[in-house]
């Protein structure tokens, strides 16, 4: 009998910078509506995302300056780097292992480029087996956590008894642009911060939850509703301004598809755990599956608190939602580049 992966341990980690949300919206309306005739109509945007605070890999003024992709290059090898480690150590303390243990390193992240990738720049800090396994993601975008965990369930289930770690670092931060003066970017800049996220998954142990099944659903010719532009500056972001009314319409049909292939319901789902995008995605997620409004209750608790991180989002999520034991199966989705929709079932 081929034995399931199971979530053994989570945890979620954040840089050292606090970005009231208040602070930055004054911040940005210095920076750009002397130059933008359109920021005070767009100015809402900074006090309706439902966001308290975020964290930052850099301190505000360093957003100030214009940044060439060499500097941010060097900023996301550095903070990334940190985060991966933070991450990682305290997922690994929570399943009492050592990095030693550990036989294959997932890694997701898409707001940077590295090679050698993060894991590998890691290894002497962790102590990683010089024959560990490494499979670094790129260009998952916010699916990359939800994605990103069901690589690693595979991987898991594929080698029974072996160690996976999954690490997925974001900074989004990093992708502010002085230069662009589009409502994209302004809603990237109300939007995004920065986090990282890890897990422990293996066939050896019951763990939290089990990884039940995995699904993701693409829509056609949408590969323009959300990505990156990459020019001379760094990343652009593109994110288009139907996703929610895209959400509202399209969600339940994709997530009724992919439950069906895993043989369930929407009546078998005692909790859906949700990448909170923005407080008019959850709303449009809520409407969407049929939930009612306030069901998301964690998902804006985790916007609030760290604003949308991009692929870890819908893990601190989870960590959050994994509290209550009342929820024995929870589904975990998130939209992403594609345009797609990723799910994971976990079941207790």
């Amino acid at each position: 009998m081929t034995l399931p992966a199971a979530l053994i341990s989570l945890a979620t980690a954040s840089p050292p910078h606090e970005l009231e949300q208040g602070a930055v919206g004054e911040a940005a309306r210095a920076m750009f509506a002397h130059r933008y005739r359109d920021f005070d109509r767009l100015f809402p945007i900074f006090q309706n995302a439902g966001i308290v605070r975020r964290q930052s890999v850099m301190p505000m003024e360093w957003y100030f300056q214009p940044r060439s992709w060499p500097q941010r290059t060097a900023a996301y090898i550095v903070g990334a780097t940190d985060l991966f480690v933070d991450a990682a150590e305290r997922a690994l303390t929570r399943a009492g292992l050592t990095a030693g243990e550990v036989d294959t390193v997932v890694t997701v992240s898409s707001t940077g480029i590295a090679t050698p990738s993060l894991e590998a720049r890691a290894m002497g800090r962790m102590a990683f087996r010089d024959d560990v396994s490494r499979v670094p993601v790129f260009g998952l975008g916010c699916a990359g956590g939800v994605t990103g965990l069901s690589v690693a369930a595979r991987l898991a289930k594929a080698a029974p008894g072996s160690v996976v770690l999954f690490v997925c670092v974001e900074l989004c931060t990093l992708a502010a642009r002085l230069d662009e003066l589009t409502p994209a970017n302004m809603v990237a800049t109300a939007l995004f911060g920065d986090g990282a996220a890890a897990c422990v998954l293996s066939t050896a142990d019951n763990g939290l939850r089990t990884i039940e099944a995995a699904g993701e659903h693409t829509w056609p010719d949408t590969i323009d509703i959300m990505g990156w532009n990459v020019d001379p500056e760094g990343f652009g972001v593109i994110f288009d301004r139907s996703i929610p009314a895209f959400a509202t319409a399209n969600f339940r049909a994709a997530m009724e598809g992919i439950l069906s292939r895993m043989g369930l319901g929407m009546e078998d789902v005692d909790r859906f755990v949700c990448h909170p995008g923005g407080a008019k995605v959850i709303e449009a997620l809520e409407v969407s599956l049929g939930l009612g409004q306030g069901a998301l209750d964690r998902e804006r608790e985790v916007l609030a608190d760290h604003g949308n991180m991009s692929a870890p989002t819908a893990l601190f999520v989870l960590e959050r939602v994994l509290a209550d034991p009342t929820r024995p199966r929870l589904m975990m989705s998130a939209l992403g580049p594609g345009f797609t929709a990723s799910c994971v079932s976990l079941a207790a």
